[in-house]
């Protein structure tokens, strides 16, 4: 067999050379393909095809390929239920060179045991996870894209030698073993893709390559903001609530929630700051459990509703100060208590400060549920 080369140019793409690479992949063959980080492999999910490249590469069968996905939106075929953290780092990375490597729980292993094909599923799902990459390359994506097939793309190396950034070093180790090679040049990055893991319990760092682990953890990290008015009573008692219960439904100390990726804090649309939680927000804190003695105040800005991920008001006047700071957060900013506000206790006996508690409890509850947390 020998290998046929035909070269691409990235800004002007030839639609029949990328027709014929996918109808070779969906036959069973192998096509090697640039990627913005080095260069793959497009192998067919398929017991046969799969077999072939891992002789090809000379790789023990039985461990799992990555995925290979041509948009952003094809992940919901493959992991039915995104946690907020995975969700914003593809949202942050892709398409980009990273490899995620998604954790599913036991309801939708069976989901995707059930709609996948028997080979599709056995090569892609293992230990309940799968990995999965959206190249960032239009070659890459419109080869993915035409294909009919899930295709995974490990880099065009044999095991143990450096991955191929170029058309001539897949050549030399791959020359007339494969069917077809898009030569589009040098790859961008010229090496391999982050891989990380991503679960309930935050990121861990499978293999390192463009992006570092801290600046993924920050790319990943979700967050909460909770605004009243002076963020001396309702607020602060929100934020330390929340930040009770997301340990609690992650089995974390609270202290070690920004390590597995959340963030919480809480603001006033008042111009002051430094000023504590007011006495009877402390007390009413306390019965629940819940320390809100070191808490400052701070005043609302716009700097804080841009980093914020999910952003909720006591009342509606505090949610058109936040849109009136950052029109763009409308769709990002909600009332905590759903339809109706949460008066402010402010002035009122210690016995109105539980009541406003109870609603903030129940409230922050029903909307991290919401969120599947």
């Amino acid at each position: 067999m020998k290998t046929k080369v035909v070269k691409l140019d990235a800004a002007d793409i030839d639609p029949a050379a990328i027709k014929e690479a996918a109808a070779v992949v969906d036959a069973g063959g192998l096509v090697a393909f640039p990627t913005e980080t080095v260069y793959g492999i497009a192998c067919r999910v398929n017991c046969d095809s799969l077999a072939r490249l891992d002789n090809l590469k000379g790789r023990t069968a039985g461990k799992h390929y990555t995925l290979h996905i041509a948009r952003t939106g094809s992940i919901g075929r493959y992991v039915p239920t995104i946690g907020l953290n995975a969700l914003k780092l593809i949202r942050s990375t892709w398409p980009g060179p990273l490899t995620i490597v998604f954790e599913l729980d036991e309801d939708d292993v069976e989901t995707q045991h059930e709609n996948l094909e028997k080979d599709v599923f056995e090569n892609l799902y293992k230990d309940n996870s799968i990995g999965v990459r959206c190249p960032d390359n239009v070659i890459a994506a419109e080869l993915l894209r035409q294909t009919g097939n899930p295709v995974v793309a490990p880099s065009a190396n044999i095991t143990g030698k450096p991955p191929a950034v170029d058309a001539s070093q897949v050549l030399a180790q791959f020359s007339d073993q494969i069917e077809l090679l898009l030569d589009a040049g040098p790859c961008n990055h010229q090496e391999s893709s982050t891989v990380v893991k991503i679960g309930k319990r935050g990121i861990e760092m499978l293999r390192p390559g463009v992006y570092f682990l801290e600046q993924l953890q920050t790319l990943s990290q979700v967050r909460f903001l909770f605004v009243c008015t002076g963020n001396t009573c309702r607020s602060p008692m929100a934020e330390g609530i929340c930040r009770k219960y997301l340990a609690e439904k992650l089995r974390c100390d609270v202290d070690a929630l920004g390590t597995i990726g959340y963030k919480v804090s809480s603001a006033g649309i008042m111009a002051s700051a430094g000023f504590p939680a007011s006495v009877e927000a402390v007390k009413a804190c306390a019965v629940e459990g819940v320390d809100i003695t070191a808490h400052r105040n701070k005043s609302l800005s716009r700097e804080l509703i841009e980093e914020s991920d999910f952003i909720f008001a006591m009342e509606q006047m505090h949610l058109n100060r936040v849109v009136a700071l950052e029109p763009n957060a409308a769709n990002k900013c909600l009332l905590l208590a759903a339809a109706k506000g949460i008066p402010d206790p402010m002035g009122h006996p210690q016995e109105y400060y539980d009541s406003c508690l109870r609603v903030i409890n129940r409230a922050v509850k029903d909307r991290m549920d919401e969120l599947g947390i």
